[in-house]
């Protein structure tokens, strides 16, 4: 089940969660690996700034702006918040651009 967040609201639904994972690629290699770290975005206007995700994150970023970040539920069987954006390489940090964002729970009960 998914609801979806308006990028006007993000910055109030961000609140309720804590540290996230930004997920990016590096598009030279195939079979292509995400690379994932832990991030705690601080919303500036319309941007969520990232400091210091490490230097393969800032590479995949610079080569493949497309990136998403994740944050899960603090307690379970609560939603998770998944956000797309376009990031932006900026010093030693990133400057990701929101395209979209859901509340996300899974269907279901469990492991089939």
């Amino acid at each position: 089940m998914s609801i979806p967040v308006a990028v006007a609201d993000l910055g109030e639904t961000l609140a309720r969660f804590g540290a996230g994972f930004l997920l990016t690629t590096d598009p030279t290699v195939l079979p292509a690996r995400v690379k994932v770290v832990s991030v705690r975005p601080v919303l500036d206007d319309d941007l969520l700034l990232l400091g210091s995700p490490g230097r393969g994150s800032l590479a995949n970023a610079a080569a493949n702006e497309t990136v998403t970040l994740l944050f899960p539920p603090l307690q379970a069987g609560d939603f998770s918040l998944i956000v797309d954006g376009t990031a932006e390489v900026s010093g030693d940090g990133l400057r990701v651009r929101p395209t979209g964002a859901v509340l996300h729970r899974p269907a279901g009960g469990g492991p089939a």
